[in-house]
């Protein structure tokens, strides 16, 4: 199905590409994350969109799918500069229909700056406008999302436990106890990083982690905490400081490491049909946006691995802004976790069970789902339907 809008934006002082493109409108609106990566395309950007419609459809929220990316190194001094112009440039978008919040590349508190500095208000001031009382929606989200828990900020945690969640929601289904279970995890940022951490506190063996610098690996068992503790602002480990017994291995190492559970959670196509088959464990969790290829997911598929979509698996912190903005949650950090767990627990054993009665991967299963959801709520509320291309 076409989107329902793409636009691809130049900055007219760098000449780098920004692009948004909106899958679908549910009562107006659509969400979706802001990603700044060197390389970033249209296609790119048009695949996560259509993966946000499946998001929301998935955890059954009344908004559809977007999403925005730029084609710039996040490293570049220049980037948050490039970002706010991109935000001008794009402003009616984001006053009316479009909610946007972190991606790759992007922080909260990033975006927040940059909206301000456009003029714009928050991340989310398409929701806001729509409100009754706008400035006490601002102040309750701003209230709710500086919110810390172990002395970080709650929206750099919700994400990676809902990750981890829905991993022993697939373990429960495959038979598997998670302190009899090892993983690697390929990326070490907000997802990355806060998926190890509460993989770790549910007695997971966490063997690999890798980063931009490589991949470090002990079949012992890594000292997540310690990890977390040695990251830069992008998800990068000090390698001068590896506990004794660790090992530093090139990049792509990790997931010939022999752990049971496979966590992407960096780049799209990071599992692709050139390194599938050296997985050899059982259960892929998908922290990133589209990390698995279709081919590739073919293939680990047909041999037996369990593969629970991105859609699902990360959408703990979309559905958190998301519930906290529309006013679906209480504030708090107990009632975040409380409210993800429940959800994503219930979601993939239902399309576990789906799946396995209807005869389908559980992307298939999911997906019939989450469609049917936007589905009804898109009749409830309307919504876009038409496509258009702005270029």
């Amino acid at each position: 199905m076409e989107p329902l809008l793409r636009t691809t934006w130049t900055d007219p002082v760098t000449a780098s590409h920004g692009y948004l493109v909106i899958d679908r409108l549910v009562g107006g609106i659509a969400a979706g994350g802001t990603r700044v990566r060197e390389g970033c395309t249209l296609e790119e950007v048009e695949r996560l969109a259509r993966a946000m419609t499946l998001k929301s459809g998935g955890l059954d929220l009344p908004v559809g799918g977007a999403k925005c990316g730029l084609d710039v190194d996040p490293h570049d001094p220049a980037a948050t500069a490039i970002l706010v112009r991109f935000v001008q440039a794009l402003r009616p978008f984001f006053e009316t229909y479009v909610a946007t919040g972190e991606d790759m590349g992007t922080t909260q508190a990033q975006l927040l700056q940059a909206f301000a500095q456009a003029g714009l208000g928050v991340p989310f001031q398409a929701i806001v406008n729509r409100s009754t009382d706008p400035p006490a929606e601002v102040a309750r989200a701003a209230a709710t999302f500086d919110i810390q828990s172990d002395g970080i900020d709650l929206f750099d945690l919700v994400g990676g436990y809902g990750v981890a969640e829905a991993a022993e929601a697939a373990m429960t289904h495959l038979g598997l106890k998670p302190g009899a279970i090892t993983a690697a995890l390929q990326g070490f940022g907000s997802m990355g990083g806060s998926s190890a951490r509460y993989l770790a506190r549910k007695g997971v063996k966490v063997i690999g982690i890798a980063d931009a610098g490589g991949t470090i690996a002990n079949p012992e068992g890594l000292d997540v905490e310690h990890y977390l503790a040695l990251r830069s602002p992008f998800g990068e480990i000090d390698r001068s400081r590896l506990a004794p017994g660790d090992r530093a291995l090139p990049r792509d190492e990790w997931l010939r490491l022999g752990a049971d559970l496979a966590v992407p959670a960096a780049v799209a196509d990071a599992i692709h049909e050139g390194n599938c088959d050296q997985f050899t464990g059982r259960l892929i969790v998908e922290a990133a946006n589209i990390p698995t290829t279709a081919g590739a997911e073919r293939r680990l598929i047909e041999r037996g691995v369990l593969v629970i979509p991105d859609f699902i698996a990360n959408a703990g912190t979309n559905g958190w802004a998301l519930w906290v903005v529309l006013g679906l949650v209480d504030p708090g950090a107990d009632a975040a976790f409380a409210k993800i767990s429940q959800t994503m627990r219930r979601t993939v054993s239902a399309m576990l069970e789906l799946a396995d009665e209807a005869g389908v991967t559980p992307r298939e299963a999911a997906t019939r789902v989450a469609l049917a959801n936007s589905d009804r709520h898109l009749a409830a509320l309307g919504g876009g339907t038409r496509s258009a291309v702005l270029e």
